[in-house]
């Protein structure tokens, strides 16, 4: 994404959105965490923090940033209810982190976990 002011140009790359929305993801309720885009052999890893951009894919068209986020949620939670809540929060992070309001976000689950009980 590229701004252009009276003081010079504001360049945020799609890897500091893809941050953003990664960290805002793994605040929600009902998330086991991030996946990556790709099935391998049917299964999904969950990703651990260092790798989140991989389970964020950011996509800028026109003047909208798209982010589509591959995500594990908690078995047993409602997932329409949870995948609303993700959307919402990552809208709201990078709205306010960019203090831009054409964000457009798809939540995409790859799979449902257990949580283990400990």
């Amino acid at each position: 994404m590229e701004e252009n002011g009276p003081m010079g140009r504001i360049e945020v790359s799609t890897r500091a959105i893809s941050a953003v929305a990664g960290r805002a993801v793994t605040e929600c309720y009902g998330v086991v965490g991030l996946s990556s885009r790709r099935l391998r052999d049917g299964l999904q890893q969950v990703l651990k923090h260092d790798q989140y951009s991989k389970g964020v894919e950011v996509k800028l068209q026109e003047s909208e940033i798209v982010i589509d986020l591959y995500v594990i949620l908690e078995y047993g939670t409602r997932v329409s209810e949870v995948a609303r809540n993700i959307a919402n929060n990552v809208r709201f992070a990078v709205e306010r982190a960019l203090d831009l309001h054409r964000v457009r976000v798809n939540v995409n689950v790859q799979g449902l976990r257990v949580s283990s009980q400990d």
